[in-house]
């Protein structure tokens, strides 16, 4: 009998994969607008905003699978949190040097007469300057190297960072504010989800926390009494 043949199995793309697929196609679509004269009348502002605009919608995905674990259940969601975070720091990075190389051709005097002018290009920077790290940090060797404590509270950074970026894009527009303010309710809505998450964790920190003995006591901090004073009262 001629053997059986075995059932081809189809790989499928690992959901990171697919992000990074997305989080690219936006710079397609400008490509093809570039060609095509899809720009408008003033090219590097269209361009300037749309990186603007990707890398706030980016960060504010980020924030978006933990609720969506803790609320919703969808477990998988956290391996999303890594390439959403890393695609918001690279179109934040592409926004900032398209504004200083082209809109501003590197002219240090022109950049330092607009920072003195416009205060939510501090803000922006502010905001890219919290990110840097984070993307620097986000390898599992770095997260070895910190400590998953530290890594942690590190990345917490991303919250700072993402209210920054608001601030900055409410101020940059000058007249319909409307989508910052679709921002800012998204990304208020998403920090609130975390609320309740952020509660039971202070409580179980609480619960599993040793309290110290009161000095004097000779205690050792858990309720075991050092060599050679054991029975004299050693407090628990």
């Amino acid at each position: 009998m001629p053997p059986t043949p075995r059932p081809r199995h189809r790989s499928v793309p690992s959901p990171a994969v697919v992000v990074w697929a997305l989080g690219l196609l936006p710079a397609a679509k400008m490509a093809v607008d570039a060609l095509t004269g899809g720009l408008g009348a003033n090219p590097v502002e269209a361009v300037l905003n749309r990186l603007g605009f990707w890398a706030l919608t980016f960060l504010a995905v980020s924030l978006a699978p933990t609720p969506a674990r803790e609320i919703l259940g969808l477990a998988g969601t956290g391996r999303l949190r890594r390439p959403l975070g890393l695609l918001a720091f690279a179109w934040g990075t592409l926004h900032l040097a398209f504004y200083v190389a082209v809109d501003r051709f590197f002219d240090l005097r022109t950049l330092a007469a607009d920072v003195t002018r416009r205060p939510f290009l501090v803000v922006g920077f502010a905001a890219w300057l919290l990110l840097l790290p984070l993307a620097v940090t986000s390898t599992d060797g770095w997260m070895r190297r910190l400590g998953g404590a530290r890594w942690r509270r590190l990345h917490r950074l991303v919250y700072p960072a993402a209210l920054l970026a608001l601030v900055h894009f409410l101020w940059r527009v000058k007249a319909d504010r409307r989508r910052p303010l679709v921002f800012a309710v998204v990304v208020g809505l998403l920090l609130l989800a975390r609320v309740p998450g952020w509660v039971r964790a202070a409580r179980r920190r609480r619960a599993t926390a040793v309290p110290m003995p009161p000095p004097g006591t000779g205690g050792t901090g858990r309720g075991v009494a050092p060599p050679g004073v054991a029975g004299r009262g050693t407090a628990r």
